[in-house]
């Protein structure tokens, strides 16, 4: 992102500084551009996310800079795919195009068939509405808000689900700690998605 906007606007390190963990791309974009002097403008920032789109591939497969799946997570993720009692769907503050190339690196875009991303808003607590609505356009069918988990690692993942009355599952093994997350009120919460038990629990009860 610092690199696509350099290129465009000749302003190093424009994202330093920002809060990104659990932020919309909407959000991190028009928060740097305000704070360049950029008028927020969606023939900008369009140009802005061709850019990006177009780097990221190459930026994603550099070493370094700490990417990685969490422990736990290709292990759960193996043993949801097989259940049919389980869909999964992608939550996610990436626009979408963005967060298919990070999920295409680690080879786990596939398994999320639908979801919502920040190019349905820039408002994380929004985006819930859409994955629920292209889910019964693909099954046709309504889930029960009590079947409805969203499960991520920021306070931004516990309290998108709030007003929709879903439950969250927080996990506290990447930006922030179980008692940072705490705080947050979440309705399950884990160190780690390592102890597959203790995840399964959670949606058995």
């Amino acid at each position: 992102m610092n690199r696509a906007f350099f290129d465009l606007h000749q302003v190093p390190n424009a994202f330093d500084g920002i809060s990104l963990s659990g932020r919309t791309d909407t959000w991190i974009i028009e928060t740097a551009m305000t704070r360049a002097g950029i008028p927020v403008d969606d023939n900008i920032v369009n140009t802005f996310k061709e850019r990006y789109f177009l780097l990221l591939p190459e930026e994603i497969s550099k070493p370094g800079n700490n990417k990685r799946i969490m422990p736990g997570v290709e292990n759960l993720l193996d043993i949801l795919k097989a259940m049919d009692s389980i869909i999964l769907g992608l939550l996610s503050g990436n626009w979408e195009k963005s967060g298919r190339i990070k999920l295409a690196h680690f080879n786990l875009s596939h398994l999320f068939k639908f979801g919502a991303f920040a190019d349905d808003s820039g408002d994380r607590n929004m985006l819930l509405p859409f994955a629920i609505q292209r889910f019964v356009k693909s099954y046709k069918r309504k889930p029960k808000v009590e079947d409805v988990f969203i499960i991520g690692d920021t306070p931004f993942d516990i309290k998108c689900a709030k007003p929709h009355g879903v439950k969250s599952v927080a996990v506290g093994a990447a930006h922030y700690s179980v008692d940072e997350l705490a705080q947050y009120s979440p309705d399950h919460l884990l160190s780690s998605l390592e102890k597959t038990d203790d995840f399964m629990d959670i949606l058995e009860s």
